[in-house]
């Protein structure tokens, strides 16, 4: 659906020149929910201002279904244009236009009759949730209803791509998550493919299938979210992840585990089935030796468990030992450096 082919985007600010994007290349499968993090310079918003044609690549090419945008002439690329809505983070909505005045504006511009315009809106409105607000104007709207308006307005006229600018870091977590739900229903029901930037790994994880990270305009890693999440490459993902999903204890739990003199401790990673197997109680029954669990978790992420535990071994030194290495052949386990805080 989207293709980046060796991207770059240079600024000139002043006498030097700022490279917002570097060289990126991926590419967004139809249907899928992608999604870009990076924290803020990162070149995030510059690159998805070139998928809308807003911005044109200094270098590179950028493809909507195969076709090369910088190809196109003017009134080619509005039609593009017209099949790719935008969902902002501040809402963007006219203060002085209703609810429905807001969703019908694309519309009208588009020159959709009136009675067309009015059912269109009013199937919107239902889609989002807000059909009791339609006379309402932005400033009775809570900000989760402000974004649902947006989306609304971003699909009135039936776009193929979905591109959402930081769409949920003005709303707190629980409007967050009704907002990713709704956007999960778009790409869904409607068969919408949605490019997402945002600085917040739990969105990424919540709703994409795949994802790239960005640092300093270039794409550092990228792959499905599972993969990407649970064996993370690149120092920045890994900053991302832990700052979401703590995989170790803090390092003032750590000092006293030291202090009381605790036994080495292992960090294990389980993935999929093996996150609901009896694998730690088999293997050290089997060694005959007892385990401690000391900190972690067992979650669901893309629809598969994940499971993050450190633990200690209790018993005879070779049969830890023995238990430790067989483990090594079953799931991922590394032992904590305590004395790193």
């Amino acid at each position: 659906m989207i293709t980046f082919e060796n991207v770059s985007k240079t600024f000139v600010v002043g006498n030097r020149k700022v490279e917002a994007v570097s060289k990126v290349t991926f590419d967004v499968e139809e249907g899928d929910i992608f999604g870009i993090i990076g924290f803020s310079g990162a070149g995030k918003s510059t690159l998805i201002r070139l998928v809308n044609g807003l911005e044109r690549p200094t270098e590179g090419k950028i493809l909507i279904k195969k076709t090369p945008l910088h190809e196109l002439k003017p009134k080619q690329l509005r039609e593009v244009r017209r099949k790719i809505g935008m969902v902002f983070q501040n809402f963007n909505l006219f203060s002085s236009r209703t609810v429905e005045q807001n969703v019908e504006y694309p519309l009208k511009l588009s020159k959709v009759p009136k009675a067309e315009r009015n059912a269109k809106v009013k199937q919107l409105l239902q889609f989002v949730g807000l059909a009791d607000k339609a006379k309402s104007y932005p400033e009775q709207l809570s900000g989760g209803q402000k974004q649902r308006v947006g989306i609304a307005r971003a699909l009135a006229t039936d776009p193929e791509i979905l591109l959402c600018d930081e769409a949920t870091s003005a709303l707190d977590p629980n409007t967050t998550r009704d907002i990713l739900n709704l956007l999960q229903k778009v790409n869904r029901e409607l068969g919408i493919t949605i490019l997402l930037i945002t600085h917040e790994m739990q969105v990424i994880q919540s709703v994409c299938n795949r994802v790239a990270v960005m640092e300093t305009g270039e794409v550092i890693e990228q792959g499905e979210v599972f993969e990407t999440f649970t064996n993370p490459q690149h120092g920045t993902t890994k900053e991302f992840i832990a700052a979401t999903d703590q995989s170790l204890p803090s390092p003032q739990l750590l000092d006293e585990w030291r202090a009381k003199g605790g036994t080495a401790l292992y960090r294990i990673i389980f993935k999929g089935e093996r996150a609901s197997d009896p694998i730690l109680s088999t293997v050290t029954r089997k060694h005959q030796i007892d385990f401690n669990i000391i900190y972690g978790s067992i979650r669901e992420l893309q629809q598969q468990f994940f499971g993050n535990l450190v633990v200690s071994f209790e018993g005879k030194n070779d049969a830890v030992t023995a238990c430790i290495q067989e483990l090594k052949d079953i799931v991922d386990i590394e032992e904590v450096n305590t004395n790193e805080s």
